[in-house]
């Protein structure tokens, strides 16, 4: 459904460590960066319609921002133990330790993190578990 999402970070130098953490625990490619941004994924063309694209920016963040929430997709639930492990290693707070969620589906097995600026970022994997 998303083509490509934009987060905007107060200091994108501390941001970096956070999600290039969980973007590697989601197998998701660091494309480019530079003092005014991080590029993961990849941007969508006429033969590649489905790709999705991450940019991380500097800038000032909204004072609600603890109320954005960005949730990732993971193939597997190892995956989403993972991202977890890794955005609190990287500076991240944890805001919902990886498990199910029957209250979305009885398969929604997810994990939430908040990185520095408190944007909250979630992994979730749909898949029944092996």
């Amino acid at each position: 459904m998303l083509d490509h999402v934009s987060i905007t970070v107060s200091n994108i130098r501390v941001a970096e460590p956070f999600y290039d953490a969980v973007m590697a625990a989601l197998a998701v490619t660091k494309m480019s960066s530079g003092e005014a941004w991080i590029s993961y994924g990849e941007r969508c063309d006429a033969d590649h319609p489905d790709l999705t694209y991450l940019l991380i920016r500097p800038g000032p963040v909204p004072e609600a921002a603890y109320g954005r929430h960005w949730c990732f997709k993971a193939q597997l639930r190892e995956q989403v133990d993972t991202f977890w492990r890794a955005g609190l290693a990287a500076g991240g707070s944890d805001d919902g330790a990886p498990g199910l969620r029957p209250e979305y589906h009885p398969h929604y097995y997810g994990a939430f993190l908040r990185d520095p600026d408190g944007n909250r970022i979630e992994a979730v994997c749909h898949r029944r578990s092996a």
